[in-house]
């Protein structure tokens, strides 16, 4: 197994290694997300006209593919998780390339429901093979890394955004075809230069449903309710409510990523010192009060200026999200976590699918209400955190199970 350390002195073995592999989608995947997710809030105000209504069906339409994740086991029996990888970078990326050729709500309707199962799919086997390739002991450390690769293609994608909108005027047809062009390019290439690597144990091909990892089922259902209100409404809000313009949203998205980039790996060295357990409280602890801050705006009038601010917390807090991964790949058996990586994607996905277009509703009534259900919604994520074991393992998946032998 290589390990980061040895992969960076050595850059031919990055190239020819997992890790290497694992960098480089990590790397194509965000540029056609993020050239996405920049464009979407003034795409669809400004192009399509779209109201939190609409804002909130598009963003429950997006979220389906990642209810129907489960049927990722079903696609396994067909081809190799690398190679489901790597096609769904292209449905992703050709998905992206043509949403500014179908405007109108059904076309972004369309546009969008492929482009998800490309990003649920690959995000679903992405993590097994994190969770396969890397060792328990690094993998903390290597998926901060990864988490910071990612974030350098969005800074990358998200400052040439700001550059071609804000000084060379192209429109969003140009830009939606580079960004989804280049990850369909990046994918070819994953699948030509790398060989076809052999998995250490033969993944189980059925449905995974173990009442020994309740906790973080539990846990990815609450991330996946909470995290919709972040995806949706808080940079909504920046266009909405304080006017931002495109180049002004991509300079916030800027500032968040290159705040990752510096972050993530620290990340992953805290999860490794201090555990899985205290990572995740203080997320869920610093998420309670960002979302009652967000609130604040619309109780107090407070400006664009903090505004901005919680947002850039807010998403550095969410990037600690990742302890949840190595949390589970401690306490699983090693056959289980392709199954479970999709299992659990669906289940965090079942209240992404219902929550968007009802608080699309919600909001045109009272924005201030979808932040305060969202710190409701962290609180309780934090009283779950707060059962993991300082030290899980299988028979220690929670602080409830051999009493006799947990070490808090």
């Amino acid at each position: 197994m290589f390990t980061l350390t040895a992969s960076i002195r050595n850059g031919f073995a990055l190239r020819h290694s997992p890790i290497g592999l694992l960098f480089l989608m990590a790397f194509a995947m965000p540029i056609a997300f993020s050239t996405w997710l920049a464009l979407l809030n003034n795409f669809t105000i400004e192009v399509a006209n779209f109201s939190g209504i609409e804002i909130g069906w598009l963003q429950t339409v997006r979220e389906i593919p990642g209810f129907l994740a489960v049927g990722v086991i079903a696609v396994l029996y067909l081809m190799r998780e690398q190679t489901l990888a790597i096609l769904a970078l292209v449905a992703l990326g050709a998905a992206a390339a043509v949403t500014a050729i179908f405007p109108s709500f059904a076309g972004l309707l369309i546009t969008t429901l492929i482009g998800s199962f490309g990003f649920h799919y690959y995000e679903t086997v992405n993590q097994s093979l994190q969770l396969q390739w890397l060792e328990k002991d690094r993998a903390p450390q290597v998926i901060g890394w990864l988490v910071a690769a990612g974030s350098a293609s969005s800074l990358l994608a998200y400052g040439l955004i700001a550059i071609v909108f804000k000084w060379f005027g192209l429109g969003y047809h140009a830009v939606y075809m580079a960004g989804g062009g280049i990850t369909v390019a990046v994918a070819f290439y994953c699948w030509l230069a790398y060989p076809q690597y052999e998995m250490r144990v033969v993944q189980h091909r059925k449905l995974i449903f173990r009442s020994r990892y309740w906790l973080y089922y539990a846990l990815q259902f609450m991330a996946g309710a909470r995290r919709q209100i972040f995806m949706v409404f808080a940079a909504f809000m920046m266009v909405e409510h304080f006017g931002f313009k495109v180049h002004e949203l991509t300079l916030l998205f800027l500032i968040n990523y290159a705040a990752n980039i510096l972050f993530a790996p620290m990340m992953g060295w805290m999860i490794a010192r201090i555990g899985e357990k205290w990572s995740l409280a203080f997320e869920y602890a610093g998420l309670i009060a960002v979302f009652i801050a967000y609130g604040g705006i619309y109780w107090f009038g407070w400006g664009a200026a903090l505004a901005a601010a919680l947002y850039v917390i807010d998403h550095l807090f969410f990037a600690l999200a990742f302890a949840q991964k190595t949390y589970f790949q401690k306490i699983a058996d090693p056959a289980d976590i392709a199954p479970t990586a999709a299992v659990a994607l669906t289940i965090n996905h079942i209240a992404a699918v219902a929550l968007p277009a009802a608080l699309g509703y919600l909001w045109v009534t009272s924005e201030a209400s979808v932040f305060v259900l969202a710190a409701i919604l962290a609180s309780m994520s934090l009283v779950l955190a707060l059962m993991i074991p300082r030290h899980p393992a299988p028979g220690r998946e929670t602080i409830f199970s051999r009493p006799d032998t947990q070490k808090h």
